[in-house]
């Protein structure tokens, strides 16, 4: 099989989380398989991290813009390349594809009602540009692949799809995610202590924000250890903003904002967390949840959408629109050391039933499907 696969924003440096997916998976795929030949189309980039090998190309596109990227430059070259297929890793794809089409829909948040508009432009233009495209591609993608069980049901149900066109390919985490000393080094450069909260949040309304700023004003006024809460990939005017409106401008000196973490840290930060708190309104999957656990790091996620079925009977669910239930959470794990390690030996269990080598294997086996009906 000649197979391309987009992969558009994985030589960016800061990567995100289907960045990482595309990835991985493009990884593994050039690990597994040396039969059949590869064509991957990224856009240039700083972060060069994956190669050339012997049957897998990596070919830059260069474009101004992301849909002109993905609906003119993306299928011309698919098409000089003669692929047997197209893979679309990150939810969207040519409106006119020359070839078979696979479309990865990691979820379809940007077709659902919106608690409110994203405060970045870059995501409220992807918004758009999703709601705009996605409903013009389904009937011609082959398969579609999404990240759980949950997230394939509520894709078929909503978009009235037949089951057999879409298929639950779990993700996975990197292998280096696992127990390690504290690295103080790394630790300090994002916050001055290394007894913490982790809180992995963004812009999106998804991550729940407010919710979870208000939640740890509450832990404050109740703990007697008062940790500090490591919050990722914010900037302090967006903060400065949920703080006065949620009237809790007095819990600022315990947060540390240094804006984005690199990947290559992370395993640090988690590793020296006492708590990771993961408590999104929405998730069709959740990576970071396995990264943490693997760290031996006890989780607090939600128990809405796919984080239940990702993180397991045993985990510590809450519901994500009552601060008082995340608060309470954090203070049962840090008033009950049984709870604690009980929480560290389930999620370093919970984790083995997740690889990026079973993540490429059914994704292998999705484009043998594929191109043999065609």
């Amino acid at each position: 099989m000649r197979i391309a696969i987009e992969a558009q924003r994985i030589f960016r440096t800061n990567k995100h989380g289907m960045d990482f997916v595309a990835l991985e998976t493009v990884r593994q795929l050039q690990q597994l398989d040396k039969e059949n030949e590869y064509f991957v189309f990224v856009s240039p980039g700083e972060d060069k991290c994956v190669s050339d090998s012997e049957n897998m190309h990596i070919i830059e596109v260069s474009c101004p813009t992301y849909p002109l990227w993905e609906q003119v430059a993306l299928p011309r070259a698919v098409a000089k390349v003669k692929a047997d297929l197209l893979h679309c890793t990150s939810n969207t794809a040519p409106i006119h594809c020359p070839v078979p089409l696979v479309l990865t829909l990691h979820d379809i948040i940007f077709l659902e009602k919106r608690q409110s508009s994203s405060k970045s432009w870059y995501q409220e233009m992807g918004w758009h540009y999703r709601r705009l495209v996605v409903p013009r591609i389904l009937n011609k993608c082959r398969k579609i692949i999404t990240v759980s069980n949950f997230e394939r049901q509520h894709i078929c149900q909503s978009l009235n799809l037949p089951e057999e066109q879409v298929v639950a390919v779990y993700n996975g985490y990197n292998p280096y995610f696992a127990p390690q000393p504290k690295d103080k080094e790394v630790i300090h450069k994002y916050i001055d202590t290394d007894d913490y909260l982790f809180f992995l949040g963004n812009t999106d309304p998804k991550k729940n924000t407010p919710r979870v700023l208000k939640a740890y004003s509450q832990y404050l006024q109740q703990s007697t250890h008062k940790r500090k809460l490591l919050i990722a990939d914010l900037k302090e005017d967006f903060i400065d903003s949920i703080l006065q409106e949620e009237g809790i401008q007095e819990i600022k000196p315990y947060l540390s904002y240094p804006g984005y973490i690199y990947n290559k840290d992370l395993v640090a930060l988690y590793n020296g967390a006492y708590i990771f708190l993961y408590t999104s309104l929405r998730e069709s999957f959740g990576i970071p949840s396995l990264e943490a656990m693997a760290c031996a790091t006890p989780v607090i996620t939600s128990d809405t959408s796919a984080m239940p079925e990702i993180a397991g009977e045993g985990a510590i669910l809450v519901d994500p629109f009552k601060p008082e239930a995340i608060s309470e959470a954090i203070l049962r794990l840090e008033n009950d050391q049984a709870l604690y390690n009980e929480q560290v030996a389930y999620g370093l269990d919970r984790v083995k039933k997740f690889s990026w080598e079973q993540t490429a294997i059914n994704t292998l086996a999705i484009y043998k499907e594929v191109v043999s009906s065609k």
